[in-house]
């Protein structure tokens, strides 16, 4: 029986930090044993918001040396630049020719973004949800790691395969286009902000104090933890709405010194936030280090990453054109010569 394949990954905007790593990268090292697995640098994502030229190439690369630092194999899974597969483009055009305008005016990301930009939000930020449906489409995805925030845009992805594809151009024994699943991954999906527990850690959070990059001096580390927002109370435990930062300290301790939610909770019931804190930044500090080390290898030798790339983007780019020409027929376009 063959594998199920997943799909997933993040913009190359900002550093990775710690809520993209213990939530995303960390779970996909974890599927490539059991499933056939596609990451990607969504790159042309990163453009629907104005950003830097001269950085995009340079983040989109640090990005995928991040990916293997962390464990991606390129022997177990693909990995690939988004923008590099033109496929990609292709089918969201395809799509977008399909989608009703009223299902993206009322996607929750764009109505948040776009308060932000007023009147110089683009059309790239309307639409981008359908870029992401021809992403997750293109590859024949059976499952998508999504967390909760993210369930929205997998859902349209769906009804635009379901509804506007294989329903008016395929057929129940022959449909055009799979149509994937979410694949919610629960312990450390939400990875919470240092300096708001009720808030998602965020590369977009103009306060860099409030999350920990993958790339963070060890100094960097326990100072941004050594300022993190606590409460007056001691004694740490989970589970009490009442200490969000506590729950999510606590958390990011059980999980980067590797000991569980259990032993933690018995360890630091009555700790103080004096002596948890120098605890949490020496199990950080360790955690990141071999990611460090490896990332600088990557990066000191880029022929190793252009080889994982240039494999990747192959592979990719066979699943991904096979999709679009399947698409492309259903729609009634010219067969290729």
């Amino acid at each position: 029986m063959p594998r199920p394949r997943v799909l997933s990954g993040v913009q190359p905007t900002g550093a990775l930090h710690l809520g993209n790593w213990l939530g995303a990268i960390r779970n996909w090292v974890e599927l490539q044993d059991t499933h056939d697995t596609y990451v990607c640098v969504v790159d042309l994502h990163a453009i629907t918001v104005p950003h830097d030229p001269s950085q995009l190439a340079a983040d989109t690369r640090s990005t995928a040396a991040l990916y293997l630092a962390c464990g991606m194999d390129p022997k177990r899974c693909s990995i690939f630049i988004q923008s590099q597969v033109a496929a990609h483009s292709e089918l969201c055009w395809l799509l977008n020719c399909v989608t009703p305008l009223n299902w993206l005016e009322r996607m929750i990301q764009f109505k948040e973004k776009s308060v932000k930009q007023g009147d110089n939000v683009s059309v790239g930020l309307l639409d981008y949800p359908v870029l992401m449906a021809a992403d997750i489409l293109l590859y024949d995805a059976d499952l998508v790691p999504v967390g909760e925030d993210q369930k929205q845009h997998l859902e349209l992805a769906r009804d635009i395969a379901q509804q506007r594809i294989n329903a008016r151009f395929g057929s129940k024994e022959n449909p055009v286009l799979n149509v994937p699943k979410p694949l919610i991954l629960k312990e450390g999906a939400r990875v919470m902000s240092l300096t708001d527990g009720r808030s998602k850690m965020s590369k977009s959070d103009p306060n860099e104090g409030s999350r920990i990059t993958l790339l963070d001096p060890p100094e960097l580390i326990t100072k941004k933890i050594k300022r993190a927002k606590t409460d007056p109370e001691r004694g740490l435990e989970f589970g009490n709405p009442d200490r969000p930062e506590t729950d999510n300290l606590l958390g990011l301790y059980a999980i980067l010194s590797g000991q569980g939610r259990d032993s933690v909770a018995t360890q630091c019931a009555d700790m103080g936030w004096g002596q948890f804190k120098p605890l949490l930044a020496e199990a950080a500090v360790a955690a990141l280090e071999p990611i460090q080390g490896r990332y600088k290898e990557l990066i000191d030798h880029p022929e190793e990453l252009d080889l994982v790339l240039e494999q990747g983007r192959q592979k990719a780019e066979a699943v991904a054109n096979a999709t679009l020409n399947r698409v492309r027929q259903a729609l009634g376009f010219a067969s290729r010569t």
